[in-house]
């Protein structure tokens, strides 16, 4: 089960760093294996919230996710991203953008520092945004009940996380935007927009997943309450199959719907690794100005993330360590703070992977206290019956 989940983590790893010190020597074996922790300790709480939503979807576009994602993951944020970003900073062509990168590392690393503004924005709310509609959802299992109870009574107030995200962005924009150390000068308007952007696109990109996913719940409730109709009016198996199978348009369309709903969770997916990779990026030139190297790097710390999201489905993990998905919710919007922060304050990526694992660490703590509690429970609750029988 290990091997086959993180087989191909393992192998890329071992080429990897072969690549590594081929090319770069020991110098680089050493900073692309850096830079792979840096990624694995950043984005562990993304592996989790991952999980929560893949395990939605069937092993199709589980090894979408695996195979085609990763490439977008690696190549698309790792690499391609702040290519990108400089060439639209600067005014550039893309290919003038690679140029820099190689020929003039020093001049690239400045050009994508610079633009960290804008992109801590847009991940920033758009984090801020997932972690307020999980905590302002009313839920059956909480965590911090203390905190969760009251605040899902507000959640009751339609758009009110969208309130709330627009209120924090008005007072990064007013803040931490007005002389940043990224770049200087004065970044409200360009925060403001990003911002805004990252709030559309997540209203965008998950209200339509989450339109699919909840039509294909109903087609499925209409299903079985249609098969349970049948069966409580004496029809058989084979009239019940029958009638199934005449219905073999709406089967169709149910299987297009589950479709379509995986399509969209799996933007939805790239969009939440893209907003998670943004600090990784941004840190990786503490270590490392190579675009290459950076590229390698994180792809591994990547591949691990990927695979561990598959164990965690495959596993079961989210069911039975209910608390979880609420210590990567956490953590997600404690990055979210942070990015809103880095803006205008240089935070150390170490701080952000910690907050990360501390939080997750304590979640998975407390599933661990209350499955003893409730198994303790269940001992007790099977002794008292035939303490009294043998009275």
């Amino acid at each position: 089960m290990l091997l086959k989940t993180f087989g191909w983590s393992f192998a890329v790893t071992v080429i990897g760093l072969a690549l590594a010190g081929v090319l770069w020597g020991w110098k680089g074996l050493a900073i692309v294996g850096i830079l792979s922790i840096l990624e694995i300790s950043l984005s562990f709480d993304n592996a989790v919230i991952n999980a929560g939503i893949l395990r939605k979807m069937n092993a199709f576009w589980q090894k979408i996710f695996l195979t085609f994602g990763i490439l977008i993951a690696v190549f698309g944020m790792r690499l391609v991203f702040p290519v990108i970003i400089v060439a639209i900073t600067a005014k550039m062509s893309p290919v003038e953008a690679v140029n820099l990168a190689i020929n003039d590392k020093d001049r690239y690393e400045h050009l994508v520092t610079a633009a960290h503004p804008a992109i801590a924005a847009f991940g920033g709310i758009f984090l801020l945004m997932i972690f307020l509609d999980f905590i302002f959802e009313e839920r059956d299992i909480k965590w911090l009940g203390w905190l969760e109870k009251p605040l899902a009574k507000l959640g009751k107030l339609e758009t009110f996380s969208i309130v709330v995200a627009l209120v924090a962005l008005l007072i990064a924009a007013t803040t931490v935007a007005t002389d940043v150390a990224h770049g200087g000068g004065d970044k409200t308007a360009t925060v403001l927009l990003a911002g805004v952007a990252g709030l559309v696109t997540y209203l965008i990109v998950g209200g339509i997943s989450g339109y699919f996913e909840d039509k294909l719940e109903e087609d499925e409730e209409d299903d079985e309450d249609e098969t349970a109709g049948a069966e409580d009016r004496g029809e058989d198996g084979g009239e019940a199959k029958g009638s199934s199978g005449a219905r073999g348009s709406t089967g169709a369309s149910v299987a297009g719907l589950a479709g379509k709903a995986a399509f969209f969770m799996f933007l939805y997916l790239e969009v939440i690794d893209a907003s998670f990779s943004f600090d990784g990026v941004i840190g990786a030139f503490a270590i490392t100005n190579d675009i290459f190297e950076m590229a390698l790097g994180l792809g591994i710390g990547a591949m691990y993330i990927r695979s561990l999201t598959v164990f965690l489905v495959r596993r079961g993990t989210l069911d039975d360590y209910v608390y979880l998905e609420h210590g990567a919710h956490y953590a997600i919007g404690a990055l979210a703070v942070i990015l809103l922060a880095t803006i205008k304050y240089e935070i150390n990526e170490v701080i952000t992977g910690l907050v990360g694992i501390v939080l997750i660490g304590a979640s998975y703590w407390s599933s661990v206290v209350r499955n003893r509690r409730e198994a303790a429970a269940g001992e007790d609750a099977e002794a008292k019956p035939e303490v009294t029988s043998g009275v």
